[in-house]
């Protein structure tokens, strides 16, 4: 008996993944021409003498309340190191869509040129960098790195930001009259100054600096990471990072009151000088990532690292029942 044998088709060609090397050229070229325009042609600053990113530099101070921007740069690049195995195993061929953001990009970088705007040139840094790895890799590796990208906007510092610190002076001024009167502390307030009732310390100002916005801005940054890396529904990741606001508050209000507190039981210089200097390292962000960390155990129902764990562990279902059909005795 003849038997034929049916030609079975040949398997299908495994799809390319991963970051093709001969894009990494392009790459290359593409970060050296976007380092050339934001990090060293110089356009912007008084003397027009600084570049976008020099300017940007330049503007991380205290003075700003953005002395924690040099932190940036470490935690985007933490956060992309933090995927990127997922970014390597979504990397695919790239897409012209990419270069409309491109396009976006450049147009930031040329109206600052024209209206002298730093903060609109860093603007569009990340949509830069994000066409670009739309365009190289495709969509999905831009999904994946469009928060640690645009995370950045955060970074930027706003322009007449020190006079919207007044209402969370009083608001500090407030919240410290009302706490240090809990802790037997009698005070009166004038203006944005507390003074003591009985004791002899001398009155003590609620400056810009201690009315929290530094703070804020920091925690913000802190909790936007944390969003961004907690394996939680995406409306709790905002709520967890519009948290940052409350806290903030709570945990200056605290720091405020402790220093009114040992004023009145202890040292007032010490803690005029030493413990205003330090309370914010030692008091405040101790208490507010606690905070933090007890308002994300409590939306992922446990201790993230414990709950994660138990989740790996129900996913872990291995099934042995037989096929419902299984196909007949060859005789």
């Amino acid at each position: 008996m003849n038997q034929t044998q049916a030609a079975s088709p040949p398997p299908p060609a495994p799809e390319k993944s991963g970051i093709a090397w001969e894009l990494w050229g392009t790459g290359v070229i593409s970060a050296a021409i976007v380092l050339w325009f934001f990090g060293i042609v110089p356009l912007f600053g008084a003397g027009r003498d600084l570049s976008a990113l020099g300017w940007l530099r330049s503007a991380w101070n205290s003075d700003n309340d953005y002395g924690h921007g040099v932190i940036f740069p470490f935690l985007i690049a933490g956060l992309i190191i933090y995927r990127h195995q997922d970014i390597r195993a979504a990397a695919k061929t790239g897409s012209f869509w990419g270069l409309l953001a491109v396009l976006l990009g450049a147009a930031c970088y040329m109206l600052a040129f024209r209206t002298l705007q730093p903060r609109v040139a860093v603007a569009g840094l990340p949509f830069l960098l994000w066409g670009a790895a739309w365009h190289l890799w495709g969509w999905q590796v831009a999904r994946i790195v469009s928060f640690p990208l645009f995370f950045f906007w955060l970074a930027i510092p706003l322009p007449s930001f020190q006079q919207a610190t007044m209402h969370l002076q009083l608001l500090a001024t407030a919240l410290a009259h009302h706490g240090a009167g809990c802790c037997g502390v009698a005070t009166y307030t004038q203006g944005t100054d507390i003074l003591p009732v009985k004791g002899d310390w001398p009155p003590l100002s609620i400056a810009g600096g201690c009315s929290g916005i530094h703070s804020l801005m920091a925690l913000l940054m802190i909790s936007a990471a944390w969003a961004y890396v907690a394996k939680i529904a995406l409306w709790k990741k905002v709520l967890l990072f519009t948290s940052a606001v409350p806290l903030a508050i709570a945990g200056n209000a605290l720091r405020v009151t402790s220093i009114f507190v040992i004023a009145e039981y202890g040292d007032a210089k010490w803690a005029r000088e030493t413990w205003h200097d330090w309370s914010g390292l030692l008091l405040f962000y101790p208490f507010s990532l606690l905070l933090l960390l007890g308002l994300h155990s409590l939306l992922e129902g446990g201790l993230p690292w414990h709950h994660s764990r138990h989740k790996q562990l129900r996913r872990r279902v291995v099934s042995h029942s037989s096929p419902a059909n299984p196909p007949p005795p060859v005789a």
